[in-house]
């Protein structure tokens, strides 16, 4: 039997598992700031890896991209960011805090109410007729709506000067539009074709974030999707099947994953869609599909000089394309996929357990290599390990009783945990123990790795 379980008890796991940590966590902490511990930033990766297989390895055009961080600030000039990269937020005038007012109406209304149709006169005029609440201190006396810019920044040089000011990239899909000509061009690529990278982005969030749903720094990985105009929206509903796709296969339900078209479009958008999940908050967005016509190379145009357009090798046609857009916050999906594998069970026993029931091929460890008695034991497991970790990525562990090593490791989501015992010893044999069933058998040492990849699927 399953326990339902809330957000602060998977925050505390995953502190206590070593899986995330608040941030600067001995000076009191940086609100909104979260660090991968070791289980963590296995997860993390293994997510990484995952989409970069799904959305350049496998594609059949689609090239990678690792662009820098800061950037010319015409970038964003041209991009639209420093004139309407904006939050509306209210101070609550009791408390002093502050908070974005779409999110108090989308909270104080359990999502009933549309907030992407209203703009900031009715917002407050809805939050003053409802009484909403502040979240920290329960009074209802708000400051009216400001628009707070989202863009950090800083300054280049010894002298802090307007001319110096800087930024730290909100997005990474503006380094994709800048470089798709040198791309095109260095490896001969023809329309259509994609360009995908993963990389960190900042925004000044000053509202509360979920854990690490709404974050100062996170990952993105996105996917540019250049092609003609005409074919826009066929590839646009292929990517949100794609996207779909990837997400159920890392192992999320799919009766916790959904559409939601936008209703109010941004103003590069022709058709806009986000991939939600059911957070134990509520849904929300994970992953964003847009098609954003011309608009971004056609302002890059404009605002560099510099031509964007592609000549077509067989017709001469030139034009600038459209761009089908794949955007998928890595830290968000790391939340999910916590949010939907951790459990606690009660066993027949009445004892519990806590467990990560994740993928098999996403989970930071694939096997626990525990020496029954460490004396006896350690040796011959230290051999095994060896073996094992050339292949899959392993954890040792002689601490404790077996029974407090297998809690362990069903805690941090491990699938399978492989027991050296005095048989070892003797016949090398070893016990295999699978997380999800706790169902146990005995193999030689040298079927373990075929054992383990057959039940992987690798």
């Amino acid at each position: 039997m399953e326990k339902s379980v809330n957000m602060e008890k998977l925050v505390a796991h995953c502190k206590n598992m070593g899986i995330i940590f608040p941030g600067s966590e001995i000076y009191g902490g940086l609100a909104n700031s979260w660090d991968y511990g070791p289980v963590g930033v296995e997860l993390k990766n293994n997510i990484r890896t995952m989409w970069w297989k799904k959305f350049v390895q496998e594609s059949e055009n689609t090239q990678g991209l690792d662009s820098a961080i800061l950037m010319n600030p015409k970038v964003w000039e041209a991009s639209g960011h420093l004139a309407s990269f904006t939050d509306p937020l209210m101070d609550c005038k009791e408390c002093r805090t502050r908070h974005r007012a779409d999110k108090l109406i989308d909270i104080f209304s359990k999502n009933s109410v549309n907030v992407d149709l209203m703009d900031n006169i009715e917002m407050e005029k809805y939050i003053i007729q409802n009484k909403i609440p502040c979240p920290k201190c329960g009074k209802s006396n708000f400051t009216p709506i400001r628009q707070f810019n989202l863009m950090f920044e800083t300054n280049r040089g010894v002298t802090k000067e307007s001319s110096s000011i800087i930024y730290l990239r909100p997005e990474t899909a503006q380094g994709e539009f800048v470089n798709f000509l040198n791309v095109q061009r260095s490896l001969r690529l023809k329309i259509p074709f994609g360009i995908a990278q993963v990389g960190k982005a900042f925004r000044n969030e000053i509202t509360p974030g979920n854990f690490t749903f709404r974050t100062i720094e996170f990952e993105q990985m996105e996917h540019q999707w250049f092609c003609k105009k005409g074919t826009d929206e066929e590839f646009y509903e292929f990517y949100k099947q794609l996207s779909m796709d990837f997400l159920s296969g890392l192992g999320i339900p799919k009766t916790k994953l959904r559409y939601k078209d936008h209703d109010k479009l941004a103003h590069y958008a022709k058709s806009a869609c986000d991939v939600q999940y059911k957070f134990m908050m509520g849904w929300d967005e994970i992953n964003g599909i847009h098609n954003r016509t011309d608009y971004d190379l056609s302002r890059h145009q404009q605002f560099s000089g510099k031509s964007m357009e592609y000549l077509d090798p067989i017709s001469n046609e030139k034009f600038i394309p459209y761009i089908i857009e794949a955007s998928y916050g890595l830290d968000r999906i790391v939340l999910a996929i916590l949010d939907n594998a951790y459990n606690v069970e009660t066993l027949e026993d009445g004892s519990e357990r806590e467990i990560l029931k994740i993928n098999s091929e996403i989970a930071p460890y694939k096997v626990a290599v525990l020496p029954l008695i460490k004396k006896n034991h350690s040796e011959k497991a230290k051999q095994i390990y060896s073996l094992l970790c050339k292949r899959f990525r392993a954890i040792y562990d002689d601490t404790g009783s077996i029974g407090k090593r297998y809690r362990r490791e069903d805690a941090i989501g491990t699938p399978f945990c492989l027991t050296i015992d005095d048989n070892t010893l003797s016949n090398d044999t070893v016990t295999i123990r699978e997380r999800d069933t706790m169902q146990q058998v005995t193999l030689k040492i040298d079927e373990v790795k075929n054992y383990i990849e057959d039940k992987m699927q690798f």
